[in-house]
This record gives structure tokens, sequence and C-alpha cells, in this order.
């Protein structure tokens, strides 16, 4: 009896080993961009069209490549600058703290508008474009949060907000909470100042907003906050050096090579393999007296026997290979 439950449990784990390797290869394309043109890559983000943007800041430049590599436009900016988002690319907004300002360009990398913060306020430490009218920022000077309509140049609203500015990476406004990105952190805030939500995170870049949902990009993995819940791993490849996602798919750099991941391939390898773990759970669980029944039957003494070593050596590779598997698939 217990021979069979063995190898029902090796053909299983067989099984899960075919399932994990065929949704790896299945999710995964690589993407037809140049290695030389993601060498030295600082970031990279694609927009809801399959667009690509690359960052570099060793010569500070921000260039536009179609979905088959080929170039569409490029900026040389002269200091650096932190790209909010690409999810509209008619209207990309960039901000410079080191030139305490925030220029818009359009679908060429034309610049289209430039807004500049040192007549009117302080020292801006981080901007965020609600939308084409209204900007938040947070001024170091007065430890202020500021609502400012930059189309008319008015002041819409001030609050105090004396946090840390330390390690600050990004600033969301949203359904009054103000979220805060550091490398370490993220926090959400009402528009008292008081914290509603704070969690650690590593390595933390920038934010980016779906409809209500609200994600954190970190250098090798995307996480989702759930209200009432906490932060949830979305995607994650510790061997990726950057990551990055649209609408459609999950983006990674990897050994200076471009891949790109389906969401719904990826979405049904997960949920097979949520499928395959609760299978084995129950399997277990229904053959689990069996097992305390035959060690009863030896007077309470077990004995490894050569099939059990042949189990735990194929359960020790099975877990090697869905480590190597996890960093292509969501956690």
């Amino acid at each position: 009896m217990r021979s069979a439950i063995l190898v029902k449990r090796i053909l299983r784990l067989i099984y899960l080993i075919c399932i994990f390797i065929f949704c790896s290869s299945a999710a995964q394309n690589i993407l037809p961009l140049d290695t030389l043109k993601l060498k030295e890559a600082k970031d990279m983000l694609a927009d809801d069209y399959g667009n690509l943007y690359i960052y570099k800041n060793k010569d500070f430049s921000f260039t536009k490549y179609d979905s088959l590599g080929k170039q569409i436009g490029k900026m040389m900016l002269t200091v650096p600058y932190k790209v909010q988002t690409v999810q509209n690319p008619l209207n990309v907004p960039l901000f410079s703290e080191n030139a305490q300002e925030m220029k818009f360009v359009d679908q060429n990398m034309n610049e289209i508008q430039r807004i500049d913060f040192k007549q009117k306020f302080g020292f801006i430490r981080m901007a965020y474009a609600e939308d084409l009218q209204q900007l938040w920022l947070l001024d170091d000077s007065t430890k202020r949060l500021i609502q400012y309509n930059f189309r008319n140049d008015t002041t819409i609203n001030s609050f105090p907000f004396d946090i840390s500015f330390e390690d600050l990476m990004d600033l969301l406004v949203y359904e009054t909470k103000v979220y805060v990105l550091t490398k370490k952190h993220i926090r959400i805030y009402n528009l008292k100042f008081e914290t509603l939500f704070e969690a650690p995170i590593d390595n933390g870049k920038r934010f980016r907003r779906e409809n209500d949902t609200i994600l954190v990009v970190a250098n090798n993995s995307i996480l989702k906050y759930v209200p009432e819940k906490g932060m949830s791993v979305v995607f994650e490849d510790p061997e990726a050096q950057i990551v990055d996602k649209n609408i459609l798919s999950y983006f990674e750099i990897k050994g200076n090579k471009l891949y790109l991941y389906s969401l719904e391939k990826v979405k049904e390898a997960r949920q097979q393999k949520q499928q395959e773990i609760e299978l084995q759970t129950i399997e277990q669980s229904t053959e689990k007296p069996v097992e305390n029944v035959e060690e009863k039957s030896n007077g309470g003494e077990t004995e490894k026997k050569p099939s059990d070593n042949i189990l735990e050596k194929l359960v020790e590779e099975t877990s090697e290979v869905q480590a190597a598997g996890g960093e292509k698939l969501i956690n």
C-alpha cells in the first residue's frame, strides 16, 4: 500500500515539473531589441501600445522604440529626470529635482510644455501630474503638499505634510490618499497627514495606477496594493535588471535581453500551479492516516526505506525547478 502511494506521489511530482516548464516557456517571448540599446539602461517603461522607453543615466538620454525595436524618438537631457509614466504616450511627464522643473513630451519625444518651479515655490522634492491641468508638489522648504493648477498658474490647496524626504522615489495622489514611495517603504496618508498604511518595499522605483489599482514597480518585482490586506507580489524575477508592465504584458530586461510575458498566459500558469498545489495537499491529507497505521504497526518506530530516499531527492529536484520557473511566473 505504501509503495503504491509513493509511486503515485512520484508521478504527481513529475507532472508538476512538466507543468512548470511548459508554463514558463509558453508565457515568455524575447523581443527583437538590440542588446546595445539595452546596455547601461537605468530604467525601462512600456506604454499601453507596446512602445518601449529606455532611460540611460550615463548620458541622460531618453529613447522611444516601437515593439519591433525601431527608434521613434530620442531626447538628450542635460540633467537627470524622473519619468512619471508613459501610459498616455501623447503626454509623458518628466520631473527634475536638479532643474526644479517638469516637462511634458509628445509621442515623438518633442517637448510640448515646461513648468518652472523656481520662481513660485521653495524646493520641490517630488511632483506628480494628476492630469493635464493639475500637479501635486512636495515642497521640502515649507513641508507642505501643494495642489497646483499649472494651466492658470494658481495654487488650489496647500496641506501641512512634514514627512521624511530620505530616499524619496515617487509620489501619487488618488482619491484623497497620498501614496509616498521610498527605496525601502510604501506609506499611504490622508490629506490630514495621518498614516493609513505602511509596508516595507525592496528597491522601490515608481507607482503605476490602473483605474483603482495601485501598483509599485521595484527593481525586479511588481507589487499590488490590496486595501485592508497589504502588498501582494504579482510578478518577480530575482535575476531581472529592470521590470515593468502595461495593460497586456509584463516586461523585463535580463542579461541585456528584453523578455515579454503575456498577462493571460501568466495568469493561466498561476491558476494551474495553484490547482496542482491544492490537489497535492488534499492527497497528502487523505494519505496521512494510512501512513500512521503502518508506523504504529511497526511499534511506533519508523525506518527509512530506499523508496523514501528516492522521493526526498525528487522533492529537492522539484524545488529547484520550481525556483527556476518562478523567475518567470507570478509568485
